[in-house]
């Protein structure tokens, strides 16, 4: 049973930096790949980011794309997201996913386990 766990939310200005983990434990893990998605109030889960375990290859939603940086620690089981100038629009809940299949890295369907969620807030 694989478990994940989100930290590093909270209130940032616009403009301003947040970095997210997200520790995975338990045994047995079978993923090869993790991803950061989120859902603002009212929005879909969307994609964000995304890591294979293996190579570190990284990919991006293209609103993100340039501002975020997603990186592994598989000493430590953990996937992080450097989130620089950040915007109103980012602010959302931020969940990471383990994802054990060969589908699409941008699709909430090829992940199977969650965290509960970090909440992100940027203010204007």
């Amino acid at each position: 049973q694989v478990q994940l766990l989100e930290s590093g939310g909270g209130l940032v200005q616009a403009g301003g930096s947040l970095r997210l983990s997200c520790a995975a434990s338990g045994s047995n893990f079978g993923i090869n790949a993790m991803g950061w998605f989120r859902q603002a109030p009212g929005k879909e889960r969307e994609f964000v980011a995304a890591v294979r375990w293996s190579s570190g290859t990284a990919y991006y939603a293209n609103s993100v794309q340039g501002r975020f940086t997603i990186s592994r620690d598989n000493a430590k089981n953990t996937v992080y997201l450097q989130m620089n100038s950040l915007k109103p629009e980012d602010t959302a809940i931020y969940y990471c996913a383990g994802r054990r299949t060969s589908g699409s890295y941008f699709l909430r369907s090829s992940y199977y386990v969650w965290g509960q969620g970090t909440q992100v807030t940027v203010s204007s």
